[in-house]
């Protein structure tokens, strides 16, 4: 892979006749999961019946995926604008922004985590109720968010994050190194770890739960909690598939060069996972899908007598 530091320096770039329609791709598919995910936060900031601490949790991972998708669409942007005029270029701000990405990506997953924790805590730790309250959440939440800017920032000043000529994009080399290996662990591996072993334990809670003398409404509660955990493994699933080609391109890394342009094809992936996801939380918030329907119902009544 071509890489160059100098950010005052242009020179002329690769091209390939499918880069514009790859890059076409991404402003769609990221704009598309900005919209999905601020039109979930209006109709939750205007409806009383989704002021919950689920939904809340909820709507922490739609300001995640916000600040994510708006970071990768500036990373977009500046690829389409050295595409178009065929340079290899580095801007100023071209480190930061890839800093900024593993950032919204850390944010996005750990978001769902949170949202694991929160049902393994209602089901396990029911007699602590302190500890479900929206003010727990909100510092938990806050905590996330600061972990995610700091771990990230050894990258910005020990120039791990370089420009590839033939990505058009600045992150982190992928090569047999520690930076590699430590995004590997505390980007995806942990977050992922972490909701992959609260969903076994609440499977066999769940089932002990059944064996014993529980009351209905308990384990009611327990099933249904346990469905959410089920659904945001569905979530991560999507990320895991569309992001699996990039995990190989980082074991690839650990013994040889990757493909030409492997970053390209693994944003490009991750990208189109930011809509499906934001489509698949849409789907699955019951609050905000009844909120939905009782509009379409209201608009639906007053349509029929019109037309009659």
């Amino acid at each position: 892979m071509d890489l160059v530091d100098n950010t005052t320096t242009m020179a002329k770039a690769n091209y390939e006749s499918w880069f514009i329609i790859m890059n076409t791709s991404n402003f769609f598919f990221l704009i598309l999961a900005i919209l999905i995910a601020i039109i979930f936060l209006l109709i939750v900031a205007f409806n009383k019946t989704c002021h919950t601490v689920p939904i809340m949790l909820t709507t922490n991972s739609c300001l995640a995926e916000i600040v994510y998708g708006s970071i990768t669409l500036s990373l977009a942007v500046f690829t389409l604008q050295n595409d178009t005029q065929q340079l290899a270029y580095q801007d100023a701000l071209c480190t930061f922004r890839g800093y900024l990405g593993y950032v919204g990506t850390a944010l996005f997953l750990y978001s769902f985590t949170l949202q694991a924790i929160y049902r393994y805590i209602s089901v396990v730790h029911t007699a602590h109720i302190s500890w479900q309250s929206a003010r727990v959440q909100i510092v938990l939440i806050v905590i996330s968010w600061i972990l995610a800017i700091l771990l990230f920032l050894p990258w910005l000043f020990t120039g791990a994050i370089t420009y590839s000529v033939d990505d058009q994009v600045c992150l982190v080399l992928l090569q047999l190194s520690v930076p590699v290996i430590y995004n590997m662990f505390f980007v995806y591996l942990i977050p992922v770890s972490i909701i992959v072993l609260i969903y076994i334990k609440l499977v066999k809670y769940v089932r002990e739960m059944s064996i014993r003398a529980t009351s209905t409404q308990t384990m009611f509660q327990a099933r249904r909690d346990l469905v959410v955990v089920r659904r945001i493994i569905i979530i991560i699933m999507i990320l895991l598939t569309l992001g699996f080609p990039y995990v190989i391109f980082i074991l690839i890394s650990f013994v040889t060069k990757p493909p030409k342009y492997h970053l390209r094809i693994a944003l490009f992936l991750l990208d189109l996972s930011q809509t499906l996801i934001m489509m698949t939380i849409f789907k699955f918030s019951q609050p905000v899908m009844d909120v939905i329907l009782k509009y379409k119902r209201l608009v639906s009544s007053r349509v029929q007598p019109t037309m009659t």
